[in-house]
């Protein structure tokens, strides 16, 4: 997939250079409006499931085991999967915005590196 998205963290300054906003988080983000994070698309389906999430916990000791599992729940999700290569597909560009603090160790960094794979 060519790469015309990134990822970037909700509560960083949204940009015109961002492009179409999808949050790819399960919870909305602490503390933050909708007219603040500016998110054009809320993609619950693509986050990991709350056992996953909750047993992950952002521990970087879990990252390898939680990247495995993620990208299992990820490709069983054929809907919300579709949905998300679409909408890049679409747009010129695309941002996929979460709220982890850990910028390594997240969702979002999985899922850019299987959107690079496909």
């Amino acid at each position: 997939m060519k790469s015309n998205f990134q990822i970037k963290r909700v509560y960083e300054e949204p940009a015109a250079s961002d492009g179409f906003r999808i949050l790819i988080d399960r919870l909305w983000p602490r503390g933050l409006s909708k007219e603040v994070a500016k998110v054009d698309l809320w993609l619950r389906d693509i986050a990991p499931s709350t056992d996953l999430r909750k047993w992950f916990n952002h521990d970087p000791a879990k990252w390898d085991q939680f990247q495995k599992l993620y990208r299992a729940e990820i490709l069983e999700n054929k809907e919300a999967f579709a949905i998300l290569k679409q909408k890049i597909k679409e747009e010129k560009m695309t941002t996929l915005v979460y709220a982890a603090k850990d910028e390594a160790h997240n969702d979002a960094v999985v899922l850019r590196l299987l959107l690079s794979e496909k």
